[in-house]
C-alpha cells in the first residue's frame, strides 16, 4: 500500500504538508483534490520520488511500476501507433533481448526471449496499442502517422495512450481530461474502470472524478484528509462537516434560498422529462452539497438581461466554415436550420473537430457563413466566451481599465464593486493582469461579457481554466440566468445543471439529440464497441471482402480521405509551423522559469547579500510567467485552427 505517516514537506519558504498521514489500498482510484496552490502536482512529484521528506516518512511498494503522462513530448520520426507501444517499456526490453540474441545466433537465448515475448502478451500488443488510440480519437490512419506530424494538443493525447499502454501498478493522471473531448472522455472513463492497478487522478472534471474514483483525498491547511467514496460524496461528508459551523450553516441558508427559487420555477416550466429530470436533479444535488462551498472563493450572479427578442435568431440553411488564403471554401457544418427561441438552453454535444465551435462562432458573427441566412431579432444581445479570448485582454491594462472602456460613464465605485463580486477587490482590481493566472483571466473575460446584460449567451468551453470551485459558482450562475444559453462543454456537470436540450453536431451536420447526457454516453459506447467490432472483421476478412460491397465502401472511403488530406495538407502546415515555434520559446522559458524558481524557493536566496539578485529573480520570474500564459493562450487559439482544419 501507499503510506503517508506524519509527513511534512516545505517549497523554500512555504510548507505544503504539516504532519499529515493517510494510506491507499492495492487497486484504489483516488481522486485528488484541493484549491490551487495546495500541493497536488507536489504530491505527485512525491510519489514519483522526485522529492523527499522534510519530516516523517513515506513508502510505496519498491516493486511497483508507475506510469505518468509526460509533459513533453519529441518531435519524433516513429509513428504514433510505435510510440504508444513504447510505453510498456518491459515488452520493449524483451524485443531488445531478441535482437541481441538474433545477432549473436544463440538459438537458446532468442528462444527464451520469444517465450518471454509471447508470455508478455506481445502479439496482441500492437492491437491494444491501436485500441488505446482509437478510443483516444486517433483515427486508423492516424495511428500510422509520425508523431511530428501532430500538434500540440495530440501529443498530449499520445502522452496519455503511453501511459496507459504501460503495465502499471500505480497510475498517475494530472488532468487527463484536459485535451479531450466528451467522446474520449466517456472512453477513458470506461478503461480506467477495469484498470487493476491503484490510480491517483487530479481533476477539475466533477463527473469523471465521481465515475472512476471511488476515494477522494482533499488538501487543505497542510493536510490530507481521506474520504471513502467519489466526489459527490465527499462533497456531502464535508457539508456536513461545515454545517456544524454556525457561520457556515447561515451562508448555506443563503445559497439554498437563492437556488430554490430557480429550481421551483424550472419544475413548473418542465416540458422534456428525461431532459427535465435529469436537471432538476442536479440542481437539487447543488442545493444539498451547498455548504461544501461556503468557503468559496466568491460567488457571482448574471444581471437580468433587457427585453429579448423573439426568435433570437434564426439560420436557413446555412453553410458554417472557412475560407483558405487561397480562398477555397472549407464547409465544417452543412444545412444548418435552425430558430433560437427566447429562453432555450442548449448544451452542444459532438466529438473534436466536428464543427462545435465553427458552429458557435457563426452564431457569435466572429465568423461569415459561407453561405445560406442568418437574421438576428431585434434587440439580440449576444455575450460570447471561447479561449482565444483571453487573449483579447490587453497585459498591460488592469481590470479597472477593462470594465471603464466598457463603461465610460460609470462611477469608479461602481464599478469597483462589480469587478469585487469576481473576487478583483482592493489592489487587485487595479493591477496589471500580465501575471494573472489563466483562471483569473477567465474570471475577468467572463465578468466584462456579464458587465454587457447579454440575453444571448454562447459560452465555449467555459471552464477550462477554472478550478472546481470556481466551476461551481460558474453552475449556480448558469442555472440562474435568465436569458438563452447555448454551451460547449466537456464539463458534464455544467451541462446537466444548466441546460434542458442537447443537439448534436456530427458528420457535417447539426441535429438533436433525443436524450439525456446518459442516453449520449450509452450511445458512444455502443458506437465505439460496433467500430472495434467493424475493424476485427474488415481485418479477419480484408482478403475475402475486397469484392464485396463492404470492400468497395471501404476503398472508396480510404479515396475520400486521401483527397481531403491532400486538399487541406497546405492550410496545416503554417499553422504546424507556428505551433512549432511556440512550442521552441516555450521550452526556453520553462527552462529559464525552473531555474528561478529554484533561486526563488532556497532560503539561502533570502540572505541580505542576495536581496538585489532576488528582488531581480522575482522580477524576472513574473516577466517569464506572463510571456507563458500569453503563449499558451497562442498555442491554444492555433491548436483550436488546426483542429477546425482537420
Amino acid at each position: 500500500m501507499i503510506r503517508f505517516n506524519q509527513f511534512s514537506l516545505a517549497r523554500g519558504t512555504k510548507p505544503l504538508f504539516d504532519n499529515t498521514t493517510f494510506t491507499l489500498n492495492p487497486g484504489e482510484k483516488a481522486g485528488l483534490v484541493g484549491a490551487n496552490g495546495a500541493g497536488k502536482s507536489t504530491l505527485f512529484a512525491v510519489l514519483l520520488g522526485e522529492l523527499h521528506a522534510d519530516g516523517g516518512d513515506f513508502s510505496i511498494p519498491p516493486t511497483w511500476q508507475i506510469a505518468h503522462v509526460a509533459q513533453e513530448t519529441p518531435a519524433a520520426d516513429k509513428t504514433a501507433l510505435a510510440y504508444t507501444l513504447d510505453g510498456d517499456a518491459a515488452l520493449r526490453a524483451i524485443e531488445e533481448r531478441i535482437a541481441a540474441a538474433s545477432a549473436a545466433h544463440d538459438g537458446a537465448a532468442e528462444g527464451e526471449a520469444h517465450a518471454a515475448f509471447a508470455d508478455a502478451d506481445g502479439y496482441t500488443a500492437p492491437a491494444r496499442a491501436e485500441a488505446l488510440l482509437l478510443g483516444l480519437g486517433f483515427t486508423l490512419d492516424q495511428t500510422r502517422e509520425p508523431v511530428s506530424s501532430f500538434s500540440g494538443g495530440w501529443r498530449m493525447r499520445l502522452n496519455l495512450a503511453q501511459a496507459l499502454m504501460c503495465r502499471s501498478d500505480l497510475l498517475l493522471l494530472d488532468e487527463p481530461t484536459n485535451h479531450l473531448d466528451l467522446d474520449a472522455i466517456i472512453w477513458l472513463e470506461d478503461w480506467l474502470h477495469r484498470y487493476p492497478g491503484t490510480l491517483v487522478v487530479i481533476s477539475h472534471d466533477r463527473e469523471f472524478l465521481d465515475s472512476v474514483c471511488n476515494v477522494t483525498l482533499h488538501l487543505e491547511q497542510q493536510q490530507i484528509k481521506r474520504y471513502g467514496g467519489n466526489y459527490s460524496q465527499f462533497e456531502v461528508l464535508r457539508a456536513q462537516q461545515i454545517a456544524l459551523q454556525q457561520s457556515a450553516y447561515e451562508k448555506q441558508q443563503r445559497t439554498v434560498e437563492h437556488l430554490q427559487s430557480y429550481i421551483n420555477r424550472f419544475k413548473a416550466q418542465a416540458t422534456k422529462a428525461r431532459q427535465a429530470q435529469s436537471r432538476v436533479k442536479a440542481l437539487e444535488k447543488m442545493e444539498l452539497i451547498a455548504p461544501a462551498h461556503a468557503a468559496s472563493p466568491f460567488t457571482f450572479e448574471f444581471r437580468t438581461p433587457d427585453s429579448a427578442p423573439n426568435p433570437m435568431m434564426v439560420m436557413e440553411d446555412v453553410r458554417c466554415g472557412y475560407h483558405s488564403e487561397e480562398g477555397v471554401e472549407i464547409p465544417i457544418v452543412e444545412r444548418v436550420t435552425l430558430s433560437i427561441q427566447n429562453g432555450q438552453r442548449i448544451g452542444l454535444l459532438g466529438a473534436n473537430g466536428q464543427g462545435k465551435s465553427t458552429l458557435i462562432k457563426t452564431l457569435a458573427g466572429t465568423l461569415a457563413p459561407l453561405g445560406g441566412h442568418v437574421r438576428e431579432g431585434k434587440g439580440l444581445r449576444i455575450g460570447y466566451f471561447a479561449q482565444h479570448q483571453l487573449e483579447t485582454l490587453r497585459a498591460d491594462d488592469t481590470p479597472l481599465q477593462h470594465l471603464a472602456r466598457l463603461a465610460p460613464d460609470t462611477r469608479e465605485q461602481e464599478l469597483r464593486d462589480f469587478l469585487g463580486s469576481f473576487n478583483f477587490s482592493g489592489e487587485m482590481a487595479t493591477s496589471k493582469i500580465a501575471p494573472f493566472s489563466g483562471g483569473e483571466k477567465a474570471r475577468l473575460a467572463l465578468a466584462l461579457i456579464i458587465w454587457q446584460k447579454p440575453n444571448l449567451l454562447l459560452l465555449d468551453e467555459p471552464t477550462n481554466h477554472l478550478d472546481l470551485e470556481t466551476r461551481h459558482a460558474l453552475t449556480v450562475a448558469l442555472a440562474q440566468f435568465e436569458g438563452t444559453l447555448i454551451l460547449v462543454s466537456h464539463d458534464r456537470h455544467l451541462l446537466r445543471a444548466t441546460t434542458d436540450q442537447f443537439m448534436l453536431v456530427a458528420k457535417h451536420r447539426l441535429q438533436e439529440f433525443d436524450g439525456d447526457l446518459d442516453d449520449y454516453r450509452d450511445w458512444l459506447l455502443q458506437h465505439a464497441a460496433e467500430q472495434r467490432a467493424a475493424l476485427k472483421a474488415g481485418n479477419a476478412s480484408n482478403g475475402a471482402e475486397n469484392g464485396a460491397d463492404g470492400g468497395v465502401n471501404r476503398k472508396e472511403q480510404r479515396r475520400l480521405e486521401a483527397e481531403t488530406r491532400q486538399k487541406l495538407a497546405h492550410l496545416k502546415k503554417p499553422l504546424q509551423s507556428r505551433i512549432t515555434k511556440i512550442e521552441k520559446e516555450m521550452d526556453a522559458l520553462n527552462a529559464e522559469k525552473a531555474t528561478l524558481d529554484a533561486f526563488v524557493a532556497d532560503p539561502a536566496s533570502y540572505e541580505p547579500a542576495q536581496k538585489s539578485k532576488l528582488t531581480d529573480a522575482i522580477r524576472r520570474q513574473a516577466d517569464v510567467n506572463a510571456r507563458l500564459e500569453a503563449l499558451e493562450a497562442e498555442w491554444l487559439e492555433t491548436h483550436e485552427e488546426l483542429e477546425q482544419i482537420g
